[in-house]
């Protein structure tokens, strides 16, 4: 299991297209940073969802740290 989570990549896959334009839009392509801002921060963005919210605690969770619980917002 990679232990760099600032290397791997996000799930687009796994995300709708609008969820993944606001990812993009503020910077995230990779799940490091994501990991250093808490899920609030993230789910807050418009268009980032339940379901993508889903995804990438997963992906986080699979591939290294978590969500911070109080994080910066993006």
């Amino acid at each position: 299991m990679p232990s760099d989570t600032g290397e791997m990549f996000i799930p687009t896959e796994e995300l709708d297209a609008p969820a993944r334009r606001a990812l993009e839009g503020v910077g995230y392509t990779t799940l490091g940073p994501l990991a250093e801002v808490g899920e609030a921060a993230v789910g807050g963005l418009h268009a980032v969802g339940p379901s993508a919210l889903k995804a990438l605690r997963t992906a986080l969770t699979t591939n290294g740290p978590s969500f911070e619980e109080d994080g910066e917002p993006p």
